[in-house]
């Protein structure tokens, strides 16, 4: 590990295009799940210039049974998609949320993942495809998460909040940052660089629109970073296209999926390549990933490491994992084949075992699509990966 480095996370604000399909997915996947806990879902969202397209397979009791739609379970399919997009603030002539086309192509599920995956007499359930799942936890934040994107998504946090609470007039749902950080001996000490593109009102495209813009920008990066951290003027760069009033799904099209570094570490660990949102939580993509970002969180609360990355791998189909790998990066105070024998002393690592062990079957999803997955404050059912009840455990496994 090298001790004295630069490095850079983005994050997108919940009106970026592609994150407006993740929050639809997932508007999707709570609906059904607040009407069938064990619900299968699997909704893929494609946003354009006045257009939402769903797709993907589903099996959900009281919606989409033998083949055929419930009375009336279309439409609210079409009001949940629709509400999403009017709580982000989207009412402009290329993406309103009362006027958009809605496509809806979700069908069901298919019989041969079916049977895979679903409990059959002495048989547990199975993981819902193949792959392989990371975690991640740092010290470097409270948060236990990397300081670089930790940053970034607080900057568009803050601009989301502002904008709905009508702080400010100026500004329109779609944003980006960007948060480059200097690192010595391993922990973050300032920041080099900062990029905020901004989607605004018209009547910004002028020196005084502008200067009222970067303004406002600077003040909200300085209220973010600790302080002394704020780089140099010209280091914070505040749209540097000079003009961005079209945005959204009419500026670029948005895909759910296409944000997964977004949605995890922003680049400071591995990723499995599985996506998260539009997916129901027998889907190990989704579900492993948040199990092992729970135990690599714990592990780092209880002292164990400075920071570890966690892997699991599955085969669609078959209840246990594969294979489980911790990596202390050279920070950990016990050796990783011990906590990699702990671990499944500690939590079931089946589907079904993570998905009791975090209370997943829950209609909890939607809040998980924007601003991270990982890094957030667990509140009553929300976030249960976030929680570090597993400390004591972990304590009495490795001493």
């Amino acid at each position: 590990m090298r001790h004295s480095f630069m490095f850079t996370s983005e994050s997108v604000s919940e009106g970026h295009p592609d994150k407006v399909s993740d929050q639809i997915s997932d508007a999707i996947v709570d609906l059904f799940l607040s009407k069938d806990p064990e619900a299968r879902i699997a909704c893929e969202t494609l946003t354009t210039t006045q257009l939402v397209v769903l797709a993907g397979e589903i099996r959900c009791k009281g919606v989409y049974e033998n083949g055929a739609w419930a009375e009336g379970a279309q439409a609210e399919i079409e009001a949940a998609a629709r509400a999403t997009v009017k709580r982000i603030g989207y009412e402009q002539s290329g993406f309103h949320w009362e006027t958009f086309e809605f496509i809806n192509r979700l069908h069901g599920q298919s019989a041969h993942i079916a049977q895979g995956v679903d409990e059959s007499g002495n048989k547990d359930e199975g993981a819902g495809d193949q792959g392989i799942m990371f975690g991640y936890a740092t010290n470097e934040t409270p948060d236990f998460m990397p300081a670089t994107l930790d940053f970034s998504h607080k900057i568009l946090e803050r601009l989301a909040k502002d904008r709905h609470a009508k702080v400010v007039d100026f500004l329109e749902p779609d944003a980006k940052s960007q948060v480059t950080l200097a690192y010595e001996d391993g922990k973050p000490v300032r920041a080099v660089a900062v990029v905020v593109s901004t989607q605004h009102a018209e009547g910004m495209d002028n020196d005084e629109g502008r200067a009222k813009l970067r303004a406002y920008v600077k003040g909200v990066i300085t209220e973010i970073l600790p302080a002394g951290w704020l780089p140099e003027d010209e280091q914070i760069y505040v749209n540097p296209t000079g003009c961005f009033e079209i945005g959204g799904p009419d500026g670029d099209a948005g895909l759910t999926g296409r944000k997964i570094i977004v949605d995890t570490y922003g680049g400071a660990a591995p990723h499995g390549g599985g996506a998260f949102s539009g997916k129901d939580p027998t889907k190990v993509d989704r579900s492993a990933a948040y199990i092992c970002r729970y135990m690599a969180k714990n592990i780092v609360a209880a002292g164990y490491a400075e920071r570890v990355t966690i892997q699991l791998s599955y085969a669609i189909g078959v209840a246990e994992p594969l294979s489980i790998h911790v990596d202390t990066h050279g920070t950990g105070t016990v050796s990783e084949e011990k906590i990699e024998a702990a671990l499944p002393k500690l939590v079931r690592l089946t589907p079904k075992g993570i998905r009791t062990h975090l209370s997943l079957n829950k209609p909890i999803y939607q809040k998980t699509a924007s601003y991270g997955h990982f890094g957030r404050k667990p509140e009553g059912d929300f976030f249960t990966w976030e929680r570090t009840d597993l400390v004591d455990g972990l304590k009495a496994e490795l001493g």
